[in-house]
């Protein structure tokens, strides 16, 4: 284990994340907000730290797939509880572990939420918050590969441990300049979606704070009714933005150097379009009572399926409300997810086409011994590894959600309750059903319940091998 090149790499997060929380202490001074002193504080000390750090730089840097994985791991934690300090030590969260929990919530763009009533908080906060889900929903080590001058093999493994999908691959054969491409993208969007919410009526505070929700597809708001009490204009906006932000981001590359054959050849995308589409219709169908007409009616349908699907939590009506069709619609899109590749959490359809067509091609080996198919996908053979390593991933992920479970049983709250905040948690939705859907959130949970559910946020948004290997004991030994 190259512990010098982790340290390296953990004191140059800390020196991002006093970049990061520069921006809400700037906030905090130009509304005279109290809070500005607690982000400058904690922003000295994690530049402080960082420029300490830095002065030992690693003479070995050999680092393999193992030292990745922790490394990414290391980081998400760190950068976690650094996060927490300002809204624990302002005053904002009275709870180091309640104001964890949010941090978490935010960086893994889940977007559950301790808080009763969001709209007491001081606007630094509000940018704070939804401004995690911004940081969370690319990567920090993304970024850190995209201006940093790392270079080495060892990059690519970075860059896997933190993208999420059964496949990760470069844009461009260099890891730096495919880190760039990827970041140009999501910066893109969001200064897009940010002039989109201002057109659409929002102040600028506004607009920003609601893209970086969108855009990381995290879900956090500025207002308790979520995005309820906004303009029609300003919903459909985000709805765009969260259906974008759904699709895998080297569609928008291949579009950027003007391959839309290839951008649109893929399968998951097709699939995803017609899941949004066809959810949205039942849906529409099935609440038809609920509405003054269609058009509204399908408007809320379509941003619920838009806001599940990509794992970002918006509410615009409370869907617990609604019958019991679309309310297991939302629960098995909130299983599922938007595609790989993009900021989005949950299982992926990726993932879910490649297990349908093993399950498949077991049973069609079953009726006939001596076929043998290869998996398809896109117009390539799958490779078995890959194969194997969606098929591993499944059985990890029951494992986890059925003993997450059960130990947020022991709250003894309603089976709904459970079993939703697990899949919102664990699949980085945020709202689920009963205590836990769009009018509730999780302040009720046991401290344990909350650090399971913390656990389950990570290793949902790290695609759950990262933190496996860090708490794996084989992993520090020599």
């Amino acid at each position: 284990m190259n512990y010098s090149m982790i340290r390296y790499i953990l004191c140059r997060v800390l020196e991002f994340e006093a970049l990061f929380m520069s921006l809400p202490c700037l906030v905090g001074i130009v509304y005279r907000e109290k809070s500005a002193v607690s982000f400058g504080a904690v922003m000295l000390v994690c530049f402080a730290v960082s420029l300490i750090g830095r002065r030992f730089k690693p003479k070995n840097k050999v680092f393999y797939a193992k030292e990745g994985f922790v490394t990414v791991s290391l980081s998400w934690i760190v950068l976690s509880l650094v996060s927490a300090l300002p809204f624990y030590l302002s005053g904002e969260i009275t709870s180091y572990t309640d104001a964890l929990f949010e941090t978490v919530s935010g960086l893994t763009t889940t977007g559950a939420t301790i808080l009763t009533d969001v709209e007491v908080l001081s606007r630094s906060a509000q940018f704070w918050r939804c401004f995690t889900h911004w940081i969370g929903g690319m990567g920090v080590l993304v970024l850190i590969l995209a201006v940093l001058p790392l270079s080495g093999s060892y990059n690519m493994h970075l860059l896997r441990a933190e993208s999420p999908g059964p496949r990760v691959g470069k844009l461009v054969p260099r890891v730096k300049t495919t880190a760039m491409i990827l970041y140009g993208i999501y910066m893109g969007i969001t200064l897009t979606g940010t002039i989109s919410l201002m057109l659409a009526g929002l102040s600028v505070y506004d607009a920003i704070t609601l893209s970086f929700s969108a855009v990381g597809t995290g879900g956090f708001g500025l207002l308790n009714s979520s995005v309820g009490s906004y303009s029609v204009a300003v919903q459909l906006v985000l709805t765009v933005l969260m259906f974008i932000c759904g699709i895998n981001f080297q569609v928008f590359y291949l579009l950027l150097i003007k391959k839309p054959k290839e951008a649109f050849a893929s399968e998951e995308l097709r699939y995803y379009f017609g899941i949004v589409f066809l959810s949205a219709v039942l849906i529409t169908l099935n609440t038809r009572s609920l509405f003054d007409n269609a058009f509204d009616g399908f408007h809320h349908a379509l941003l619920q399926v838009t806001s599940v699907i990509t794992t970002t939590g918006f509410t615009s009506r409370d869907y617990n409300m609604w019958p019991e069709f679309s309310k297991t619609i939302l629960f098995i899109l909130s299983m599922l997810g938007a595609c790989a590749g993009s900021t989005s959490g949950g299982f992926k359809i990726s993932r879910f086409i490649i297990t349908v067509r093993s399950i498949k091609n077991e049973v069609s080996y079953v009726i006939h011994p001596r076929s043998f198919k290869k998996i398809h996908m896109d117009g390539h053979v799958v490779e078995s590894s890959v194969t194997k390593s969606v098929l591993v991933y499944a059985m990890i992920y029951i494992f986890i959600f059925l003993g997450s479970f059960l130990v947020l049983s022991l709250n003894n709250f309603d089976f709904t309750t459970n079993i939703t905040a697990v899949a919102a948690t664990f699949n980085n939705v945020g709202a689920g059903f009963g205590m836990v859907g769009p009018s509730g959130n999780y302040s009720a949970f046991s401290v344990l319940s909350k650090f399971v559910l913390m656990f389950d946020m990570l290793v949902g948004r790290l695609e759950l091998l990262p933190i496996l290997i860090l708490l794996a004991p084989g992993t520090w030994k020599k």
